[in-house]
């Protein structure tokens, strides 16, 4: 690529961020519109790790602290968590915009160089986590930051330079991959485990030799700059907190079973196009390509059966990937009479064709933000102060609706015979009852009511449902060792001064397995009641 291409290249790009950066920013605040329970996980990561705590060690996640740490130094620093998140993004942009333009200018044509930054910037500046729905949502972004790591190694490893000019720029090679690598693994192990391989594997058959030596060295300076100042133990206890979530019944994979995230109707397109991909490939002579691809699928699959809502955003790099390896592929008919070339081309726009709903609305999720009316939004956190800045619809935060049994309840209908029982704890029939919106209102309800009681100052509690995230909402404290999301047993009970039972959960199932869990225990966990309200039944613990 020449000079004057790749200035053109760099300002368009920069013109991608500036625009989808400038229209978060200057909206002045984030405003969602669903997953408040996510938010409200991300807001406890983040308030515990600019408190000086190291997620692992502190508290159980199995989601790695790059995903937080640079929006937890914003707020650190004095930024609202709504600016926090937006301006992380858009540092996220800059650091990766020479990166994506070194790989252009050294692997791609002009116009793939751009389509390829393009899908990098989108990804990093989105305000939704991909699909075809519109509403604005920060929920899973480090999913996003992961996929354009990805991207980049992947590139990187899989199409060989064309510039051959001197032993830096293989050293240059190498520690973008060697970065992008270590960024997988302090985001989400999903990225690491699905990729490493098929990313060496490329360097390989390649000849990037020196490449990977460089991407290897980057990695050990990482993990040991890691170590030297988290400790060894910060790997044992991320290890342990993967195995935990691996091995739990309420969220290892949280949407669909991997065979239909492979061949169900919405997903046996890209999974077509990604093996004619490789087909054509190796029948076009592109044995290094066809191979790598291949190796890659099955992390393709496994990242979005791994991922909220399955969108299979690989599909935007499989299109990259058959554009610039068709510049391999040998001018040859196959046995069907198709010129191979030609093919290749054709599975790339399928490929584009099929996850064109997700990325636009990936990349004009930012003016939607925009453009919204922010008198129909409310706080997350009414008492946040300068963390008011993170709000969600009016009607989601303070209008409360529940979804509740009627059978067996009014007369004329009948019980329904295979509904679960009703779970009884400490003599108590808890009735059968879930949050469905309204969850912030409802938790500051409780936490006021606790302080009014005394009950909050300094108190710490552990919740009987899917999130603890009541210490946001006012006195209370977060517990050591907790989990921001429940994912199984009772992580940080032991520091726990209270047991709250909600009487409306958000997910009945897991307050059924928290609380069986502490049935479980016996004697080993006392708990005694001290207050009853209509909202929850709070046990002492002693």
């Amino acid at each position: 690529m020449t000079k004057s291409k790749t200035a053109a290249l760099t300002a368009f790009l920069f013109a991608v961020l500036a625009a989808m950066g400038g229209a978060s920013v200057l909206k002045g605040g984030l405003y969602i519109g669903k997953h408040e329970g996510d938010t409200l996980h991300l807001m406890q990561i983040v308030f515990r790790m600019a408190d000086g705590q190291t997620p692992h060690l502190d508290f159980m996640t199995p989601i790695g602290a790059l995903a937080f740490w640079p929006i937890a130094m914003l707020v650190k620093s004095g930024f609202g968590i709504g600016m926090a998140v937006i301006w992380s993004q858009v540092f996220a942009a800059l650091i990766f915009l020479p990166v994506v333009v070194w790989l252009a200018w050294s692997r791609l044509t002009p116009w793939l160089g751009a389509l390829f930054g393009l899908f990098v910037m989108v990804l990093l500046l989105a305000l939704v986590h991909g699909e075809a729905q519109r509403s604005v949502s920060i929920s899973m972004h480090y999913n996003r930051l992961a996929w354009a790591a990805a991207f980049v190694a992947i590139v990187a490893a899989l199409i060989p330079p064309t510039n051959q000019d001197g032993r830096g720029r293989s050293s240059i090679d190498g520690i973008i991959i060697g970065a992008m690598i270590c960024v997988m693994l302090m985001i989400k192990m999903t990225y690491f485990v699905s990729f490493a391989v098929p990313i060496v594997v490329a360097l390989l058959m390649t000849g990037q030799r020196r490449a990977l030596l460089y991407a290897v060295l980057t990695g050990v300076a990482v993990a040991g700059t890691i170590t030297v100042f988290a400790g060894f133990e910060y790997w044992i206890s991320y290890a342990q907190d993967l195995l935990a979530v691996a091995g739990s019944e309420v969220r290892s994979a949280p949407g669909e079973p991997l065979t239909a995230v492979m061949g169900a109707p919405a997903y046996l397109g890209g999974s077509i196009a990604a093996i004619v991909g490789v087909i054509f490939l190796r029948q076009a002579q592109v044995a290094a390509g066809g191979l790598v691809l291949l190796l890659l699928i099955p992390g393709f699959f496994y990242v979005t059966y791994q991922n909220f809502g399955n969108d299979p955003q690989w599909l935007l790099l499989l299109a990259v990937l058959l554009l610039a390896l068709r510049d391999q592929a040998a001018d040859v008919v196959n046995g069907w009479g198709w010129n191979l070339r030609d093919g290749i081309m054709v599975v790339a726009a399928v490929a584009l064709a099929l996850t064109a709903p997700s990325f636009f609305n990936l990349a004009y999720s930012p003016y939607r933000h925009f453009n919204i009316d922010v008198s129909e939004y409310a706080p997350i956190l009414p008492r946040g102060g300068v963390h008011t800045d993170l709000q969600s619809l009016d009607l989601r935060v303070n209008r409360v609706d529940a979804r509740i049994a009627l059978d067996g309840n009014v007369a004329g209908l009948p019980a329904y015979p295979d509904r679960d029982e009703p779970l009884v704890f400490m003599g108590e029939t808890l009735p059968i009852c879930t949050v469905e919106l309204g969850l912030p209102m409802v938790m500051a309800a409780m936490v006021r009511d606790l302080e009014d009681a005394g009950l909050a100052d300094g108190k710490s509690l552990f919740a009987a449902d899917v999130f603890s995230s009541h210490w946001l909402f006012g006195a209370l404290e977060p517990m050591d060792q907790g989990a921001p999301w429940y994912y199984g047993g009772l992580p940080g009970i032991e520091d726990a001064d209270y047991l709250l039972v909600p009487l409306c959960p958000v997910d009945q199932k897991i307050q059924h397995q928290i609380l069986g869990a502490i049935k479980e225990r016996g004697d080993a966990i006392s708990v005694t009641e001290i207050r009853r309200t209509e909202l929850y039944i709070l046990y002492q613990l002693g």
